[in-house]
């Protein structure tokens, strides 16, 4: 005899699916709100038979984190079991989809279905494809506290307020399994980045070097700075100044410091080296900054 195949139902389980008229109406008056939005969230505790079937795909992102128990997905040819502590997030697309609950030790999920103005653009900047298979994580309390904010703003209405919190929300619930390093509650060492940046910030006052921050990690200076930028994105130096001028920015609010004040506080003992580094990154000098800032 065939299994039942349920869509929903199960005992115990949370479940909202906003009607699309809810964000044509409320982006009139917030853009805001057409740029990353739920179209539907939900959660399906030990969801025995649960079994769905998109034939054309799915026109929204779907992320789906497995807590407890088991689960499996296809996408065209290819098909994956999921995990405890794994998600998987399939991209917006037109390809033929399935996915359920293991028979004998059925899953227990959070999912979050969304869309927004230009996915395509956002699901290739942070690499969501339809390849990437399940994920391992590190159990998220963080998002499961998140996905908890969302639903309740949710639950209580449609309302303008009520959407934007549950909107900006998803932007920090996706964070956190984008970037889950970020979000861990942990007593470890602060890792490598980490780690530089509180030493930067340290030191704001004064003048260091690449070998300096290498000397922290016990690495060469080329083989610190080959892993530095290769996290971030940008050599240490450049990181550096970079938090030396946002210093500066904060320093600036205040008009009892003289320029020349500023400049020696974000270690700069020559104030024109300091406003020409600053005008280069700022696009205004130190003097037209705080006079905008004023004005303001």
């Amino acid at each position: 005899m065939e299994s039942p195949k349920i869509k929903d139902g199960f005992d115990g389980e949370k479940l909202i699916s906003l009607p699309p008229s809810v964000y044509r109406n409320a982006s009139v008056d917030n853009p805001l709100l057409s740029q990353l939005f739920i179209t539907h969230i939900g959660y399906f505790p030990n969801a025995s038979f649960h079994y769905r079937e998109r034939q054309n795909g799915c026109p929204d992102n779907i992320l789906i984190y497995c807590l407890n128990g088991k689960g499996w997905f296809e996408i065209g040819n290819r098909r994956y079991i999921i995990r405890p502590n794994q998600f998987f997030h399939v991209p917006a697309c037109t390809e033929y989809m399935r996915y359920g609950a293991d028979k004998d030790d059925p899953w227990t999920i959070y999912w979050v279905h969304y869309s927004g103005r230009d996915m395509d653009t956002f699901n290739k900047s942070l690499n969501i494809n339809k390849e990437n298979g399940p994920i391992d994580i590190v159990f998220n309390e963080k998002a499961l506290a998140i996905w908890e904010n969302m639903y309740e703003s949710l639950e209580l209405g449609y309302s303008r307020d009520n959407l934007c919190n549950a909107n900006l929300c998803l932007y920090h619930f996706l964070a956190t399994f984008f970037y889950p390093e970020k979000h861990m509650k942990s007593e470890a060492e602060p890792d490598f980045i980490t780690k530089t940046t509180q030493y930067m910030r340290a030191n704001i006052e004064n003048r260091l070097t690449v070998d300096n921050f290498a000397a922290i990690h016990n690495l060469s200076a080329s083989h610190f700075s080959s892993l530095f930028r290769k996290s971030t994105g940008m050599s240490p130096m450049d990181y550096f100044i970079q938090m030396k001028m946002q210093r500066a920015c904060q320093l600036l609010y205040n008009e009892k410091y003289r320029i020349k004040e500023v400049a020696h506080a974000v270690g700069y003992g020559d104030q024109y080296f300091f406003s020409r580094i600053f005008k280069q990154l700022m696009g205004v000098s130190p003097v037209q900054y705080r006079a905008q800032r004023q004005k303001k």
